[in-house]
């Protein structure tokens, strides 16, 4: 299945853009009336085939389509710390889209050892994470946000943050609600601070365990979207 991002579609008729048309045409070797699959990325699926295989203005005609292809029935935001290593931020954000999940906060947290996240490269992962993965929607990445910021807002579901202090937490699996939204909070390899904690607290965030092991931060917010993921199935 060959299958392209097309977040501005509209009508029946669509020119991929230059990169893609090259992809279709010269990488792919695809012509004249040759089947290819479309994604907005919101939740549209569409089967079209090429009318004008041009290299670089590639035009497609609409001959299908679905809506809410593979729409979840809960919302998933998870708010992480970025990693020194910014490859291992990217492994999470690919895995993430690839198991499902619907907004990524980076988070900017007294610990933190990187401070600058580049947000479209971050996106980028999760367009072609969302085309590996046959997936409908693609993930909500936003800018680098200081974590009393985000405190601060709104959310409609159950709020979660996972640390590593030695009190006794409940474990995620049993704290969240079967089809509730949920937002996560997941902080740097130093942790979250004391301050952040409690500002969480009086925030009406639950805290939580993902285990006994004690997970870099990364895995730790693939556990938490599996979790979640796993209990909704």
């Amino acid at each position: 299945m060959h299958l392209f991002y097309t977040p501005d579609l509209i009508g029946l008729n669509y020119t991929l853009d230059e990169t893609e048309s090259k992809h279709c045409t010269r990488v792919l070797r695809l012509s004249t009336l040759d089947i290819i699959y479309l994604i907005d990325g919101k939740g549209g699926f569409f089967k079209a085939q090429i009318i004008d295989p041009n290299p670089k203005k590639c035009v497609v005609e609409i001959i299908d389509s679905k809506k809410e292809v593979g729409k979840r029935n809960h919302y998933l935001h998870i708010a992480i710390a970025p990693t020194k290593n910014i490859d291992r931020l990217e492994w999470f954000v690919e895995k993430a889209t690839e198991i499902g999940i619907d907004e990524i906060t980076p988070l900017l947290c007294e610990h933190s050892e990187r401070k600058i996240v580049k947000t479209d490269r971050l996106d980028k992962i999760a367009v072609s994470a969302m085309k590996q993965s046959l997936k409908a929607y693609k993930p909500i990445i936003n800018e680098l946000t200081n974590i009393f910021d985000l405190l601060g807002k709104d959310f409609n579901g159950e709020k979660f943050i996972a640390h590593c202090e030695d009190n006794h937490k409940n474990l995620l699996k049993s704290a969240y609600t079967q089809y509730k939204n949920a937002i996560i909070l997941i902080g740097p390899e130093g942790d979250f601070s004391p301050e952040e904690i409690k500002k969480s607290l009086s925030n009406q965030y639950q805290e939580i365990s993902l285990g006994e092991s004690r997970l870099r931060t990364e895995t730790a917010g693939i556990v938490a979207c599996h979790t979640i993921n796993l209990i909704n199935e």
